[in-house]
């Protein structure tokens, strides 16, 4: 059992679900209410899981039922959860003792899915800066705006700075107004920082740390008299990239054209504060949870283009949920190259590996499996439409955060399942699956081939 348990897709979700218990029973203390009575168990659950799977979504609203106590603990859930707790824990390891042990590197391997295992220090190291870099700064940036534009005391600020500045770079979702960002829709000096600090956080570390990396070789090599050709980004820097500028221009479209005339979202705004507020709100589904539109009033066609970009997510070891981009584009590129009759499977002048493949259409079905499992359960006991649950699974699931609004009247055991979609979410469906099996197995023979008949 303990050689079991040392295994990093086994070890990574129960030092999720350790430290979720821990933040559910701090938040269970009486100092973390506003009111002398302490919260109850359910409700400290799943605001402590919604915190440390970065999702957002509540049965209470932040700001009246939590103390200044209880928010920080909520801070901290985050920027842990965000950050990854075995992240961490190799983080201190490395700033006290120097070094790393093998086990460590395999264990933030797992966490942070790096491409390369010798980088793990070096990489964790700049996770931590980058992390800090972009929060300070956007936390620095609404603090000047909430204190000197809204005149919020000093204190107000610069807690409203930090705590949004955490909660969207680690694509969180959660905020201390109970509209969200709704009351700031067509304050750019409020939602720009945000929505920045969001997409940075969703685009994933591997990438962000590849980008910095080659741009500085770059400039070096520009001095350089033999002028070598700079080495390109990696195919996963590529798609990611290029699937995230593709996945907000069509989420910024989607709301443009959807909810131009709607009276309740964006009908009243002239068409400045149309086309920014659309290009936000088309933004918050890669797993961000901020809402700047109501959720409950846009149309049917914005909440399944929403639905969509949800379940896609963000960029891999990122702070967003989700399938992941690659997952989708890969995905994409399976289905072009059978359409047309291709024998391999590439991307950029490169090969994909059947094992990579497989692992897409793993995950991506698994994904599916879990939301309409998730779906079908809280459809048994509530009256809520099916489009409305399939919002809220997929929003749980893909540690989104976004909500039409039924997410505290939802009864007790479909709380329970947002809870489960919520830890699949943030953990990994292929290592929640990996850390429930007790070995692995390796046949050593193969069977003869057939082909059955496919549609």
């Amino acid at each position: 059992m303990r050689r079991a348990l040392r295994h990093p897709a086994r070890l990574v979700p129960l030092a999720f679900l350790a430290f979720i218990l821990a933040g559910a029973a701090l938040l269970m203390l009486p100092v973390s209410t506003e009111t002398p009575e302490a919260a109850p168990p359910l409700t400290a659950l799943f605001t402590s899981v919604s915190a440390v799977c970065v999702t957002g979504l509540v049965v209470v609203d932040t700001s009246t039922y939590w103390s200044g106590f209880g928010e920080a603990v909520i801070t901290v859930l985050i920027q842990v959860g965000g950050f990854g707790i075995i992240t961490a824990a190799t983080l201190l390891g490395i700033l006290t003792v120097g070094r790393m042990r093998l086990s460590n590197r395999l264990l933030a391997a797992s966490e942070n899915q790096a491409l390369s295992l010798g980088d793990i220090g070096a990489v964790v190291r700049r996770v931590a800066v980058i992390t800090v870099s972009v929060e300070a700064v956007v936390a620095l940036v609404l603090y000047l705006r909430f204190r000197y534009y809204y005149d919020f005391p000093v204190g107000e600020a610069l807690w409203y700075g930090v705590f949004h500045a955490v909660s969207s770079f680690n694509n969180a979702g959660f905020g201390l107004e109970a509209d969200s960002l709704m009351q700031w829709v067509t304050d750019p000096f409020v939602t720009v920082p945000v929505t920045a600090a969001l997409i940075i956080g969703g685009i994933g570390f591997p990438v962000i740390v590849e980008v910095l990396r080659k741009s500085r070789l770059t400039r070096a090599m520009r001095g350089d008299r033999r002028r070598r050709p700079s080495p390109g980004w990696s195919v996963h820097t590529k798609l990611t990239l290029l699937t995230t500028a593709v996945l907000l221009a069509v989420g910024f479209a989607a709301y443009a054209v959807f909810e131009w005339t709607n009276p309740a979202t964006l009908g009243p705004m002239n068409v400045g504060d149309k086309l920014w507020a659309a290009f936000v709100a088309g933004a918050m589904p890669r797993t961000a949870g901020f809402n700047n539109l109501s959720m409950a009033d846009l149309t049917h066609e914005t909440w399944m283009v929403t639905d969509a970009l949800m379940f896609i997510g963000g960029g891999s070891s990122s702070t967003a949920g989700g399938i992941k981009v690659t997952t989708f584009v890969l995905l994409a590129v399976v289905i072009w190259s059978e359409i047309r009759g291709e024998p391999d499977v590439a991307v950029f002048g490169r090969k994909i590996p059947g094992s990579t493949q497989r692992q897409a259409l793993t995950v991506a079905l698994l994904g599916v499996a879990i939301v309409a499992v998730g779906t079908a359960l809280v459809m048994i006991e509530t009256e809520f439409s099916l489009d409305q649950v399939l919002f809220e699974s997929i929003s749980a699931f893909a540690t989104v955060g976004l909500s039409t609004g039924i997410t505290a009247a939802l009864p007790p055991f479909s709380q329970l399942v947002m809870i489960v979609l919520m830890f699949a979410g943030r953990v990994g469906i292929v290592s929640l699956a990996t850390a429930l099996a007790l070995r692995s197995r390796h046949r050593r023979y193969s069977f003869p081939e057939e082909r059955p008949l496919v549609g």
